[in-house]
């Protein structure tokens, strides 16, 4: 009997493909959704409010989005480490449709309101919740150890392709009809309902019973506490990305500051992505492998720069301001794919299978809330100094956070590959014994 070679890529692989598809396709919906939930509350806000309260109000969106998932995190990791992750994933692929559904409908009778608009914001910060582990958590199963540097930077390839093309695409559509990238993001997300089912079922170690589903959920809290080179990439890129996150701003500066309307906040909302999704290809052809803690620090401290040059793009060149804008907000997102590679290929590669739903559920969270309560941040100090300088002091405070994160975390210096050092392995197997 003839035995079939081993896959040479992981695009050789029938179900890493169809896990592709997915990812790319929930990703554009919910660049979609998130580039026009924030236009339509700043558009709300800004009539009723004034532009101070409009921007706060940004910022309130994204607090409605992360409470959901600091509330379910510990269940979610342990719901994607105990049952099927693909179905999982379903369940919240069909809340972000009912989502979607219902914001269309209401944008299209012109019936929407602010309440609705965080309502939605809220569900679909609930689907995050439960999608993001059992996502995480798939690729392990279908794809070896050898090639899995390589699928997670074509993994996130998908996400940065997503995050390039559907906030562009929600303000363009949203440009056109107000409903229609609501549609188009439901009709995406039924694509991805398509092809999770399209994934075969996989093998997995069953959980222990010698644990209750409390310790079962605290499990991945204890590893990530105990594994001081996770801990330090995961906080760092918290920090960081709390401090100096524009995102939230933009709305304010495609309107108020470069003049741009919702066209030009599409484009700026798919900068970052467009940065980082180069970065992805490279390490996907050319995957990270020496020196690994020194360019994730040189990475975050640049992050911090050149989000103060994003800040002051309007006065750096007045007559080109989106073309400064754009440019910086491009390197933003090289400078955090850095910090995503690294963080996404220690715990995938180290954590053990039947912890990989608990582990990423808080590596999620911490992700999460430093974009979603970095956009809280961002919007209650923009309403007090107004949103430049919000802009300006958050990239200081990330490079301030480098300095002392290096000096806190010894351990993220001294990284030079992606293997931990003897003492982590060791305390990840006591951690799972």
């Amino acid at each position: 009997m003839t035995i079939a070679p081993a896959p040479q890529h992981p695009f050789a692989i029938r179900d890493y493909r169809y896990y592709w598809l997915a990812r790319i396709t929930i990703i554009l919906a919910q660049m979609a959704l998130v580039v026009v939930i924030g236009w339509q509350v700043y558009d709300i806000a800004r009539q009723t409010m004034g532009l101070k309260a409009a921007a706060f109000q940004l910022g309130l969106v994204g607090l409605a989005q992360f409470a959901p998932l600091l509330l379910l995190t510990l269940y979610t990791g342990w719901v994607a480490d105990r049952f099927d992750r693909r179905r999982v994933a379903q369940f919240a692929v069909l809340l972000e449709i009912l989502c979607a559904a219902m914001l269309g409908l209401t944008t299209w009778q012109g019936t929407v309101t602010l309440p609705i608009l965080f309502g939605a914001a809220a569900l679909l910060g609930v689907a995050r919740a439960f999608a993001g582990p059992a996502l995480q958590g798939i690729t392990p199963n279908i794809v070896p150890a050898p090639l899995m540097p390589q699928a997670i930077a074509f993994s996130s390839i998908a996400w940065q392709m997503g995050a390039i093309v559907g906030p562009a695409m929600g303000g363009y559509l949203y440009a056109a009809d107000p409903a229609a990238p609501y549609i188009v993001a439901a009709i995406l997300l039924s694509a991805t309902l398509v092809a999770l089912h399209l994934i075969r079922p996989f093998a997995r170690k069953e959980l222990s019973n010698k644990l209750s589903p409390w310790q079962q959920m605290i499990e991945g809290l204890h590893y990530v506490r105990r594994n001081r080179l996770v801990l330090g990439t995961i906080s760092l890129d918290f920090i960081a990305v709390l401090l100096a996150g524009a995102t939230a701003m933009l709305p304010v500066y495609a309107r108020d500051i470069l003049h741009v309307g919702s066209e030009g906040l599409g484009h700026l909302r798919a900068a970052p992505a467009l940065g980082a999704a180069f970065v992805a290809l490279w390490f996907g052809l050319r995957p990270l492998s020496r020196n690994v803690g020194i360019k994730m620090l040189a990475a975050v401290a640049f992050f911090g720069v050149v989000t103060i040059i994003f800040g002051l793009s309007h006065l750096i060149i007045p007559s080109q301001p989106m073309v400064v804008a754009l440019g910086a907000l491009a390197v933003l997102g090289a400078l955090d794919m850095v910090s995503v590679y690294v963080r996404q290929t220690l715990i995938q590669i180290h954590t053990p299978d039947e912890m990989r739903g608990r582990v990423g559920a808080v590596s999620i969270l911490f992700i999460s809330g430093s974009n979603e309560l970095g956009e809280a941040e961002s919007g209650l100090l923009a309403a007090l100094i107004g949103p430049v300088a919000a802009v300006v002091v958050g990239g200081v405070g990330a490079i301030i956070a480098t300095g002392l994160w290096a000096w806190i975390f010894p351990e993220l210096r001294r990284a030079r590959t992606f293997d931990p050092p003897e003492e982590n392995v060791k305390t990840a197997k006591e951690t799972v014994a």
